[in-house]
């Protein structure tokens, strides 16, 4: 941060280069982006097909501060306001499991698994008094039915009627990148973590659009050579910063040697008893590890062999709550599935690698709040949005600032 200081809702000279501070706490910019962003011409991440595999299963989701049921009938995935049309209590109270229809506990209003209202209790009232009024249309009180596309195994959901079709919305390059690891081979689920940090969410949404500090703040990927500083590393900004896609073709990950042992966070003293932990076996015969920002709502990565989709859920100006879902392939042989399984160890909210980015947010959330006036700087990398061949950039933040500035009126 720099000492130049921002005026509250102005955005501080620099454009797209300076980040006022007051964008982390100020509460009416807050509501503003939950509506603009997590409500609007979006398409968020919602779950994975097989979470939920049979006729009933569900699973709650958020899009934003939105609560909704990710569900299964005969004809496919619905996706409805976990809202009652009575009083607007929740379904669903429970993450996941499995349903015959979705009933209110408040006042046992039942509907399908469509969203469909089917009963009232008490409709006809007790001996002739009370009930509904003769002209209740049950038809006009459905729960709110979300639009709802499925592809490569991923759900995703929008508020909106006028959100492009997610093809057009992602753009050709992220949906390239989406398809070589959802290319619609089934899919399996290997587990769910959730962690509540301490951080704005548009902090932790610049961290994973930020290769530069990736073999500068993790000891594991530097030491283990899994994310190098010299790697090939294309940070690609898409559909006019919207979206984002980072990939390497790390080549010799062998440690200790050229630019690697320039960094202070390099230990080559670190050793690990088990070394398929950081052993990258190239599955999809290409070299490459990937990871895709889809905004708003998802980092989808291939670190290693790790698969995750990231869920970024905004609870307040100073907290997000990010829910990792691990999974695989549904044809993975055992000795795949345990690499799986313990590179897993390298993310979450213990993660070898991850708890060192929750525990700098807290710390960054601090301090931005505690000086709204401050300013940012992100000039790594120059000062456009273009695609760079670096990880030593903050394009990435860029070209996001870029588009939010439009779609906020900043």
């Amino acid at each position: 941060m720099q000492a130049t200081t921002a005026t509250p809702r102005t955005w501080p000279e620099g454009g797209i280069t300076r980040v006022p501070a007051w964008i982390y706490s100020d509460e009416e910019i807050f509501r503003k982006e939950l509506t603009t962003f997590f409500s609007g011409d979006t398409w968020s991440f919602v779950g994975l097909e097989c979470e939920i595999p049979d006729v009933g299963s569900f699973k709650r989701a958020w899009m934003g501060d939105k609560q909704v049921i990710v569900v299964r009938d005969e004809d496919g995935i619905n996706v409805v306001e976990n809202r009652c049309a009575h009083r607007g209590g929740a379904i669903c109270w429970k993450n996941s499991g499995e349903v015959k229809d979705l009933t209110c506990v408040y006042h046992q209003w039942n509907y399908s698994l469509k969203g469909e209202l089917r009963g009232i209790p008490l409709k006809r009232g007790v001996h002739g008094a009370g009930g509904m009024p003769e002209d209740f249309d049950a038809s006009k009180h459905n729960l709110r039915r979300l639009r709802v596309t499925v592809r490569g195994g991923a759900v995703w959901a929008s508020f909106s009627n006028t959100v492009p079709e997610f093809a057009d919305y992602c753009g050709p390059e992220l949906l390239k990148r989406l398809d070589r690891l959802l290319s619609g081979r089934p899919l399996r689920m290997l587990g769910v973590s959730r962690q509540l940090i301490p951080s704005n969410w548009k902090l932790y949404f610049e961290n994973t659009r930020d290769p530069y500090h990736g073999t500068l703040l993790h000891t594991f990927f530097i030491t283990f050579g899994l994310y190098r500083a010299d790697s090939k590393h294309i940070t690609s900004p898409t559909e006019s910063g919207k979206h984002s896609c980072n990939y390497a073709v790390p080549g010799d990950r062998s440690k200790g040697e050229d630019i690697t042992n320039e960094l202070t966070r390099f230990r080559g003293d670190l050793q690990l008893n088990d070394m398929e932990t950081v052993r990258y076996f190239d599955e999809y015969g290409d070299g490459e590890m990937s990871a895709m920002q889809v905004f708003p709502s998802v980092f989808v990565q291939q670190h290693a062999n790790i698969l995750a989709m990231r869920s970024i859920v905004p609870k307040s100006t100073r907290e997000v709550e990010v829910i990792w879902t691990y999974f695989g392939y549904a044809d993975d042989d055992e000795h795949l599935q345990r690499i799986r399984l313990k590179q897993s160890n390298l993310l979450g909210p213990s993660g070898f690698v991850s708890m060192d980015d929750s525990e700098l947010l807290k710390q960054m959330q601090n301090q931005v709040a505690g000086y709204p006036g401050s300013v940012g700087v992100v000039e790594m990398g120059g000062h456009g949005t273009e695609t760079q061949v670096t990880m030593a950039t903050e394009v990435g933040i860029r070209a996001f600032y870029d588009y939010y500035r439009r779609e906020m009126s900043l």
